[in-house]
């Protein structure tokens, strides 16, 4: 069973007529309505297309939050072989919000990061809805640190609502952890290629996203706070999240003319859940290309880009 959005309402009845049809067929046997399911379905497509063509940046704050959409151990599974899982801060605990190990990207050894959300209500749990602690904030900093040693590229998948803010997380050094792991990301000696595919939201994404090359899903967004909570405290409401996402600015079209992301990857019309397969093989590729031009450079000089990088950033929006 489909989930869909609130602006998705005239699909999710087209489609429900189509299972109708198609249900009716089956019993009758003899009934031949193919020529009105295929009407109904070319309804479906340019309804789809012209939809997500228009989305505004709260609709694709729902699109990037979507539960059916595909997540970072998505990506591992699809493109990662041989992936050996790498658990624990050595300090603390390991953070199963956050995801990490080495395998082999197209036959290149890599070490993969990641925050995992899950996909079911007990992975949700078990994961924390990605929301990681300090440790696993961390243990991204070990594994960067281990990438480096070894000479291994690194790859980040991101999507999380942000950092936990529980009693305990802040306890242990939440900030300090995000930063530290900033740090690290900032000058790690081995190409860093971070992937916003979901939600990038707050410093907690910020600690796993500070790549040689940025690149987003065509509905992803990447914001400092998420549009609830912008509202709650622009305007005393949550009801105007909508005009919160406007003025946020979190959209891959924005982060792209700011200068934040690199790249953007266009996703299957329909958003990235309705075909996760050719969203995965699509951000693949990019990531093939990202490392192909990267991992050329002597790490003297990739420091060097990837700081002028950051500063350009910040020179771009003072």
């Amino acid at each position: 069973m489909k989930t869909y959005l609130d602006f998705e309402k005239p699909i999710a009845e087209l489609e429900g007529k189509i299972r109708e049809l198609n249900h009716l067929a089956e019993d009758e046997g003899k009934v031949d309505i193919a020529q009105e399911i295929d009407t109904l379905e070319a309804k479906v497509g340019k309804l789809l297309t012209d939809t997500y063509r228009s989305l505004n940046p709260w609709q694709k704050t729902q699109v990037a939050r979507h539960p059916e959409r595909p997540h970072a151990q998505s990506y591992v599974d699809a493109l990662i072989s041989d992936f050996t899982p790498l658990a624990g801060d050595r300090s603390y605990a390991d953070d199963k919000a956050m995801l990490g190990g080495m395998g082999r990207f197209r036959g290149r050894a890599v070490m993969v990061i990641g925050t995992e959300k899950g996909a079911t209500t007990e992975t949700r749990l078990k994961h924390n809805f990605g929301m990681a602690r300090p440790e696993g904030y961390r243990k991204a900093q070990r594994l960067m640190k281990l990438a480096e040693k070894f000479g291994l590229p690194i790859i980040t998948f991101v999507d999380t609502a942000g950092a936990y803010p529980g009693v305990g997380a802040e306890e242990r050094g939440q900030a300090e952890a995000i930063a530290r792991c900033i740090e690290v990301g900032l000058n790690v000696r081995t190409p860093l290629i971070a992937c916003i595919i979901g939600e990038g939201g707050s410093g907690g994404a910020v600690a796993l996203a500070t790549g040689d090359r940025v690149i987003m899903l065509e509905n992803s967004v990447y914001s400092v706070i998420s549009p609830e909570a912008c509202s709650s405290i622009l305007f005393k409401t949550s009801d105007r999240a909508k005009d919160a996402a406007e003025a946020l600015k979190i959209t891959a079209q924005d982060m792209k003319d700011l200068g934040v992301a690199d790249q953007i990857i266009t996703e299957p019309v329909g958003g990235a859940h309705r075909d996760p397969g050719a969203a995965v093989m699509a951000l693949g590729d990019a990531i093939a290309e990202a490392l192909a031009e990267f991992g050329k450079l002597e790490p003297e000089k990739l420091l060097e880009r990837r700081r002028e990088k950051f500063l350009k950033m910040g020179r771009a929006l003072s």
